[in-house]
């Protein structure tokens, strides 16, 4: 979805279009406006010649090892990984000849320009039965910004109507970290026409690393491979990462964590007034008539959220760092609006 017009940010996390749109905010930013963890995992020591070398084509392949397990996919073969998974959309979409892409929205507009860079007539639509004759569909799943989820079985049924006729879904499951694990579909790519994507940086607040991976049948990744050429993914990322996605306990914890920080930040939107529609425990939906006073009170103060112009009554909020949530409070509780009751 596109971001409010007026002043607006193109993307979450873009603070150079912050500063010159709050030029007088207090600073450093509170950056609520991506769904990327406040609680990064612990960078591990790192040999410095992993600098100077390209990266390991060995050490790559553990990756995909660790990340099938990690995710769930059947082998290594049905891994790619990328420099975030934003490279990977127009590869994916070029999987499919092109023809008709559909897009259930509302939810991440990158997916839609991804498609259409493919040659695909790209068309946005709001129930998934209108999926079931175009040749490359495309689900957020948990949806970005609302939290929705589609449930396996629904997935599944789409898939095996689309393989039919020769077409592939896409499901990009960014946000699964902190899903329903049940609903993922990376156990599922051996049909051969589904393709899972998975961000590293969101869940493990990582972001600048810039690594994702696609999950898909062996002759799919394998194309997806040849796309992106060799040493795709730095040295560094492939160390980082090999660790991480090992780290059951750290994912565990912070799973809970991040359970609880979304609980917490329930609470503030609801004594501000401000209703709570959906989300994820790494972002929160909103809904409110006054989204764009929120936003430029927000703002002002230092702390950038999401607003949409399609949804101008919504607003998507990130969670706070441990530093800033005393900040946000004060400032939810200066947005105007008597506590406790829901603006709809």
């Amino acid at each position: 979805m596109s971001h409010l017009n007026a002043g607006s940010l193109e993307h979450g996390g873009d603070l150079a279009a912050a500063r010159r749109l709050f030029p007088h905010a207090p600073q450093p930013f509170i950056d609520l406006s991506t769904g990327i963890n406040p609680h990064p995992y612990p960078l591990p020591p790192l040999a410095a010649n992993m600098f100077a070398q390209l990266p390991d084509s060995a050490a790559q392949f553990r990756l995909c090892e660790i990340a099938a397990r990690t995710y769930g996919a059947p082998t290594a073969a049905h891994v790619v990984c990328a420099p975030g998974t934003q490279i990977l959309l127009p590869l994916v979409a070029a999987l499919v000849p092109p023809g008709r892409a559909g897009v259930l929205g509302p939810t991440y507009s990158e997916h839609a320009r991804a498609a259409a860079l493919a040659g695909h007539a790209v068309m946005d639509v709001w129930d998934i039965n209108e999926l079931r004759q175009v040749d490359l569909a495309v689900i957020v799943n948990p949806n970005n910004p609302d939290g929705r989820i589609i449930t396996k079985e629904r997935l599944l049924a789409l898939s095996d109507d689309l393989s039919g006729r020769g077409g592939v879904l896409a499901v990009d499951e960014a946000f699964m970290d902190v899903g329903p694990t049940e609903a993922s579909l990376a156990g599922e790519i051996h049909r051969g026409n589904i393709i899972v994507l998975r961000s590293f940086g969101k869940f493990f607040g990582l972001a600048g690393l810039r690594l994702g991976f696609a999950l898909a049948a062996p002759d799919l990744a394998a194309k997806l491979h040849a796309a992106l050429g060799p040493w795709a993914v730095s040295g560094p990322a492939i160390a980082i990462a090999e660790q991480a996605l090992a780290d059951d306990a750290w994912i565990d914890a912070t799973r809970t964590r991040l359970a609880s920080a979304a609980e917490k930040l329930d609470q503030l939107l609801t004594e501000a007034g401000i209703e709570v529609v959906g989300g994820t425990s790494l972002f929160r939906l909103v809904r409110t008539r006054r989204a764009h006073e929120i936003f430029r009170h927000l703002g002002a103060s230092g702390i950038i959220v999401r607003a949409f112009c399609e949804q101008p009554t919504w607003l998507r909020f990130g969670i706070p760092s441990e530093s800033g949530w005393d900040r946000v409070r004060s400032r939810l509780a200066t947005s105007g609006k008597p506590a406790g009751k829901a603006m709809t």
